[in-house]
């Protein structure tokens, strides 16, 4: 595992929702001047993803060099099909992430854009309608989705870029000595000008060496909690560690406060479910949200530190998909992202002790059995990793 390698002079802007995220991601591809990398999991066939590809084909056809990749999971075989044929005529390059899972069963569940070297965005937002189900129901949601990404611009970026560029190199052959140049060309913009609003890192999680980066800082981060955690996820499953990292914090008089996302799938709420009486017992505050889709994956600690970006806590994003996060040492963007998610612990609801405890049993013994169901799959395509 690599660790974190944290780099100053950068400056970050909070993105709250596509209603944030969307117009700062068009303004960027129609000021673009050579190169456009993006890469999602979920390329939806809506009208906001229609904004965001007119965007690019727009980049494409002043000469700027594009490059997209879209999971063929999450994205679907029909929508990456005919992505591929408009993208073909219009000058963008585009590539399908592990089509027919030929090169086993991970998938890339980033959400990472860099543009000409110089600005990234990174997070946990789909090219998707906020007020559409991301699950390919098209399903109205009540509220916009609840999530956040953040635009970025600094030393940073540099790091993000050769993230970027080497995943499409791996898609697509591109000779070596392009490559270098590629990997160069960013590295140059670390001596350029920025606000010093934050120190960050990228970390990242695939399947050779970064397997449990983002899931070790998790748990540092944690182990060196003294007043407040506040965990935000759409699905909550982690392994063994990380749940005792969260009961261990609470148990020694951190105020640990966990917000999850139900309703989207009755499996995973049960999953989630069958660890709220462990944790309901060692100190753990449990919300529920309810009143959209959450889709946010944010950590903030002590107001000192925090992570947004792509992984979920649980066992896919931890043990299995590529992911991407950044670590944030800055009090005041902490304290921003902690604000947020205050308001959303408000709009929550609170599921107390005596509301766990008072769960039938055959409550009790569905749960159980949604979650063994959950563990025998994971430890099964994890080769056993899962509960670490």
């Amino acid at each position: 595992m690599r660790a974190a390698s944290y780099s100053k002079s950068n400056k970050l802007t909070l993105l709250h929702r596509g209603a944030e995220f969307f117009p700062a991601l068009i303004q960027a591809f129609d000021t673009a001047e050579s190169e456009i990398y993006l890469e999602t999991y979920i390329f939806a066939q809506d009208a906001t993803a229609d904004l965001v590809q007119a965007a690019l084909i727009r980049a494409a056809q002043r000469g700027v060099q594009v490059y997209v990749i879209a999971d063929w999971l999450g994205t679907g075989a029909a929508r990456c099909a005919m992505l591929a044929q408009e993208f073909a005529t219009t000058g963008v390059h585009y590539k399908n992430f592990n089509p027919w899972f030929r090169r086993g069963l991970a998938r890339t569940h980033r959400k990472l854009v860099v543009v000409d070297g110089r600005l990234a965005f990174l997070g946990g937002l789909n090219i998707n309608d906020d007020m559409l189900s991301d699950e390919g129901s098209q399903i109205p949601l009540p509220q916009p989705r609840w999530d956040f990404a953040v635009s970025i611009s600094g030393p940073l970026v540099a790091d993000i870029y050769a993230e970027a560029a080497a995943q499409w190199a791996r898609r697509h052959f591109i000779n070596l000595r392009y490559r270098l140049q590629n990997m160069r060309l960013p590295r140059s913009l670390r001596h350029e000008a920025a606000h010093q609003v934050a120190e960050a890192a990228l970390v990242i999680r695939d399947n050779l060496r970064n397997r449990s980066t983002i899931q070790r800082n998790l748990l540092q981060a944690m182990g060196r909690a003294r007043h407040t955690a506040y965990f935000v996820t759409p699905y909550f499953a982690p392994g063994r560690k990380l749940r005792q990292a969260l009961a261990i914090a609470a148990s020694r008089g951190v105020t640990v406060t966990l917000l999850i996302g139900v309703g989207q799938f009755r499996m995973q709420d049960a999953v989630a479910q069958s660890f709220y009486p462990k944790l309901s017992r060692a100190g753990v505050n449990i919300v529920e949200y309810r009143k959209t889709q959450l889709h946010g994956k944010v950590v903030v600690i002590d107001d000192e530190w925090a992570t947004i970006g792509s992984s979920n806590f649980d066992g896919l994003s931890l043990f299995i998909n590529h992911e991407a996060n950044i670590i944030v040492r800055d009090a005041d963007f902490a304290r921003d992202l902690r604000q947020h998610i205050a308001r959303g612990v408000t709009e929550g609801v609170v599921i107390s002790p005596a509301e766990v405890a008072r769960l039938s049993w055959g409550r009790r013994t569905l749960n159980k059995l949604a979650y063994f169901l959950y563990l025998s799959v994971l430890q099964l395509i994890t080769a056993g990793k899962y509960t670490k």
